[in-house]
């Protein structure tokens, strides 16, 4: 990664992601295979999933790093993306690595996702987190990163 760029709000999300997967030549039936703790991470990544349904895509969602418990995302009108159960053979082009594997608490270490990404050479590997997660895990040092989308959500302001 050599050029960095500011954007903002979701968009500033989505849009330099799918631009990213746009560039590295992904298209129709190719897979993307994103890696993030249940729950969490699954919001995220079906506002990603859902940046990308034009391509056409076979989008996976992998708990933490098991990938005996993949899912298949699929669009469903009126809704959006959905996890859907589904056998799933991977091939990925690019995997996402989501910031919520790299929080306190998390039974994945940095060393278990580079040996998940290296099982999959060849693919791109784009990390996806918020308020410099993976920098402040020092998962840098271990994992690379062909593209990195780090996003703040400070502050947040609630009226009640």
């Amino acid at each position: 990664m050599t050029q960095k760029e500011t954007f903002h709000g979701v968009p500033g999300i989505l849009r330099p992601f799918k631009e990213f997967v746009e560039k590295n030549g992904l298209k129709k039936g190719d897979q993307i295979v994103y890696y993030g703790v249940p729950g969490t991470c699954m919001p995220f990544v079906e506002l990603l999933a859902f940046a990308l349904r034009s391509l056409e895509l076979e989008q996976v969602f992998v708990p933490f790093v098991d990938e005996h418990r993949a899912t298949r995302i699929c669009h469903v009108d009126n809704v959006g993306m959905q996890a859907r159960w589904g056998a799933v053979t991977f091939k990925p082009k690019a995997i996402v690595i989501m910031g919520g594997l790299s929080m306190p608490n998390v039974p994945v270490k940095a060393e278990q996702v580079k040996a998940v990404i290296g099982k999959h050479a060849g693919a791109r590997v784009i990390g996806v987190c918020f308020m410099h997660m993976f920098e402040k895990a020092g998962w840098l040092n271990t994992v690379s990163f062909d593209c990195l989308i780090d996003a703040n959500i400070d502050p947040v302001e609630v009226t009640i």
